[in-house]
């Protein structure tokens, strides 16, 4: 399946976002922040199956893919919330489905708490948004320096099956992607050391979560070494009052990318349900 890929203005900023399917009932994809990451990177196994059944909207959050870059660099929580809560309101006069995956997670529960009118079910996956020390993975993620080999080790931490680096398309596809100079620039300047108060500025306090009403569904791979489970999704089960959590064992930090069909199947049951 070709995907689309469409710009729109969104505040003075030209926003990239693929868009497939038709209707009412709306699902926003929102990426994670690996390096060379973009909206099509993380979602494009699963726009297909989805736009089958609903209409799907996966904007590039701003600094990454084809989304305009900040001249000064001057990249925050507010700024990527208030350019989402824009964007979902371009595209949709109804409240819609929010998926978001680690760093998206947290901005999709910002959301939730800021426009709770906004969003009709919510869905999280290696989510972060709630307070803990940052991971050794985290930690390595976010302070990627580009090379072939650095890529190919972060693709290795982020999968449970190691196979995966050797898929030199990926790792090609990644690595070029985060070496374009505007995209390496932006990517720099996010996520500086030390970078546990980067990590920190994303959480909301856990009486904030607590008064999250929405129902949400909750994944992550039980060998994520990027966010571990049990600094996530242990915390936001006991705190989000109308959630649930599906655990995937053998899968790491991409459920979306090791674990398709299932991870798909779940949703598609949580939205009808």
């Amino acid at each position: 399946m070709q995907i689309s890929s469409k710009f729109i203005n969104i505040n003075g900023i030209n926003t990239h976002y693929h868009e497939e399917g038709t209707g009412n009932e709306k699902i926003i994809l929102i990426h994670g922040s690996g390096p060379g990451v973009s909206a099509f990177a993380n979602w494009r196994l699963v726009i297909p199956r989805l736009s089958d059944s609903y209409h799907v909207f996966a904007p590039d959050i701003i600094g990454f893919g084809e989304t305009d870059k900040l001249s000064n660099h001057d990249y925050h929580i507010g700024l990527w919330v208030e350019h989402l809560i824009s964007f979902i309101e371009a595209v949709s006069n109804e409240p819609v489905y929010l998926v978001g995956n680690s760093f998206g997670g947290a901005l999709s529960l910002q959301i939730a708490y800021r426009r709770p009118d906004l969003v009709k079910k919510l869905i999280l996956m290696g989510s972060v948004g709630t307070k803990h020390p940052i991971s050794e993975g985290l930690d390595r993620v976010w302070g990627y320096e580009p090379s072939l080999d650095s890529m190919r080790e972060l693709i290795k931490l982020f999968s449970y099956n190691q196979e995966a680096a050797n898929n030199e398309e990926l790792v090609r596809m990644r690595y070029e992607a985060s070496i374009r100079p505007d995209v390496k620039e932006s990517f720099s300047a996010m996520f500086p050391a030390p970078r546990q108060k980067k990590l920190d500025e994303m959480a909301l306090e856990d009486e904030q979560i607590k008064e999250i009403e929405t129902k949400t569904l909750i994944f992550h791979g039980l060998n994520d070494q990027v966010i571990p489970i049990e600094h996530t999704s242990y915390r936001l089960i006991q705190l989000l009052p109308h959630a649930e959590l599906h655990v995937f064992n053998e899968c790491g930090h991409w459920t979306q990318i090791e674990k398709t069909e299932p991870f798909i199947d779940n949703i598609l049951t949580f939205i009808k349900n």
